[in-house]
């Protein structure tokens, strides 16, 4: 099996303009949805990137996962929901893929970001447990996102993930 299909996604991969993005495999957030059509959402730490905005649960796919186990097994770590309260609905991929960058060969290429719709398995809120990379977790009206200081990429994806939702339905 090649490296590109096993082992730990942490580490940095090419961003846009010079930047670099956390995953090496690409990385995965969970849009938790309650049957009373709340989302969760996480208030990043401040040593976090881009902390102090308000974004999904997730972070680094490992290269051995799909963005749906990444991202279940990211809001357990960072929320203390277990996977089977989790009903997976739809992958979409909501950022990239972005190239490589020929002048920085130690970064990997390719990365993306994927967006995995689900629900609560019973449909309630769940009980959160935040670790230290939540400052706050929060079950939020869908209606009501755009009023949260939201990470500016998840902000960009939201007409695409209202549409998903919308055809969900």
């Amino acid at each position: 099996m090649s490296d590109t299909h096993r082992g730990s996604g942490d580490g940095w991969a090419a961003g846009p303009n010079g930047s670099k993005l956390w995953g090496r495999f690409g990385a995965a957030g969970l849009f938790l949805l309650s049957d009373d059509s709340t989302v969760l959402m996480q208030l990043r730490a401040p040593w976090t990137s881009q902390g102090g905005t308000w974004g999904l649960p997730g972070g680094a796919r490992d290269g051995h996962e799909t963005a749906s186990q990444a991202a279940v097994r990211e809001t357990f770590e960072e929320c203390g929901i277990e996977e089977s309260a989790v009903t997976v609905l739809r992958e979409i991929v909501t950022a990239g893929p972005l190239p490589g960058d020929p002048e920085r060969p130690e970064l990997a290429g390719e990365w993306t970001y994927t967006t995995v719709l689900a629900k609560t398995a019973d449909g309630s809120e769940l009980p959160t447990f935040p670790n230290a990379e939540s400052d706050d977790l929060r079950w939020v009206p869908v209606a009501e996102l755009e009023q949260l200081d939201l990470l500016a990429p998840f902000a960009d994806s939201l007409p695409v993930l209202r549409k998903a939702l919308a055809e969900l339905r």
